[in-house]
């Protein structure tokens, strides 16, 4: 615990320290608020970007970063604290030179995992207040739980597309937690990411931005206990820029996480003992509906179907990938029809619409069917066979992805 700024200190944050009317401690104060302060960022993509750039460089004193990825080259566009350079680099580490570089007076943990059950209570602890910067429920449910137990404040933010949401949970142990807003999750289906759905990286980019400034408040103590009210920010850059701020309900008295009359509630020993089962609470889409002998290798698509890069007459090829991801990367050959999944499931039964699609096919055809990272080719496949009756169909594991990766480098992987 430090109670005095150096000369460079003072000189590195002078310009934020002189803004006026942010609350009624002097200068002084306000900055050794953050440079005492220990924060931890779950995830080091788009959104942590520019959180940790903006926290690091306003002398937050420790922080702290969990992600067991390593930087690609589609991370690129809005994962700004990475670089080129750095390609194969795990992300807590390439942030953390990054963070050395802008400001070496920040003290930065990393921890090259995942948050899961066994590890949650063991790294947050270390930390004051917690940044959820993922994009999947389990996370979500996790960390917030977690925060709960360990009477720590969560500011939870997520992004997709060109949208993004941001809130405050379990403030100062009065505020409500993920749970109070979501008490079940959304279906599988319907829970989008970055990697699936695409994403404008200055829209989520922004949203970190508000993430940044939601920390600051919470750890300056801008927001109080008295002040304090739980709110929802929700973003959206096109067409027009909007932030709409909406008022939300407080605690959920039966909220089985933070509740004060809940029965049965969330222990610490129930999580790391796995009790709560958040992949199984979750849910997820259920790609496993085809024997092995429906599925084939890259190496056999290559092999036995598209010999010297050239399809066989008496094969049909199926790309299910949506339009707009078969336009930037494919085969580039006539023989490939792209029907994407929600087209091939809308035809139901009906022969005239899938051979509007593809002429040449019969209920005899021996068919091959690609998609994105071989999942819904094989929801696909599973189409084909039982609604249409086409029992030869093969599906293609791993997708056209994997072929990009063991095959052929040459063709462009987005």
């Amino acid at each position: 615990m430090s109670d005095s700024l150096t000369t460079e200190e003072v000189s590195r944050y002078g310009r934020q320290m002189i803004v006026q009317g942010l609350s009624t401690n002097n200068p002084i104060d306000q900055q050794l608020l953050l440079k005492n302060s220990k924060i931890v960022l779950i995830g080091a993509g788009g959104l942590s970007s520019p959180c940790l750039a903006y926290l690091a460089g306003a002398g937050v004193g420790t922080i702290g970063i969990i992600d067991d990825d390593v930087v690609e080259n589609s991370n690129l566009h809005r994962q700004i604290i990475h670089s080129t350079s750095k390609r194969g680099m795990l992300k807590c580490e390439s942030a953390k030179k990054f963070i050395n570089d802008l400001n070496p007076n920040v003290i930065v943990k990393t921890f090259a995992v995942r948050l899961n059950n066994e590890n949650a209570f063991d790294i947050l602890d270390q930390f004051d207040v917690i940044l959820d910067c993922t994009d999947t429920p389990i996370t979500r449910y996790l960390s917030s739980d977690v925060a709960v137990i360990l009477g720590k404040t969560l500011i939870s933010a997520s992004g997709v597309n060109t949208e993004g949401q941001l809130t405050v949970l379990n403030f100062e142990n009065i505020g409500p937690c993920y749970r109070c807003f979501h008490p079940k999750p959304p279906p599988p289906h319907a829970v989008s990411s970055c990697s699936a759905n695409g994403v404008i990286g200055a829209c989520i980019g922004l949203v970190g931005v508000m993430q940044a400034v939601e920390t600051l408040k919470v750890l300056q103590k801008i927001y109080t206990k008295e002040n304090f009210e739980p709110f929802m920010l929700q973003y959206n850059g096109f067409m027009d820029q909007s932030l709409r701020r909406f008022k939300m309900r407080g605690r959920r008295e039966d909220c089985i996480s933070c509740g004060s009359k809940a029965k049965n509630k969330i222990t610490r020993e129930m999580i790391e003992n796995s009790e709560i089962n958040y992949f199984e609470f979750c849910g997820s889409r259920d790609y496993n509906v085809l024997a092995d002998d429906e599925r084939i290798t890259v190496q056999e698509f290559e092999d036995k179907y598209w010999k010297d890069k050239k399809p066989k007459e008496d094969i049909v090829y199926l790309d299910v990938r949506p339009a707009h991801h078969y336009s930037i990367s494919n085969f580039n050959n006539e023989k490939f029809h792209n029907v994407p999944l929600a087209e091939l499931k809308s035809f139901k039964n009906d022969w005239t619409k899938l051979k509007s699609k593809m002429p040449e096919l019969e209920p005899t055809s021996e068919v091959v069917v690609f998609c994105r990272h071989g999942n819904e080719s094989r929801l696909a496949t599973r189409v084909l066979k039982d609604d249409f009756g086409i029992k030869n169909t093969k599906d293609v594991i791993g997708g056209f992805f994997k072929y990009i990766d063991d095959v052929d480098p040459s063709l462009p992987k987005y």
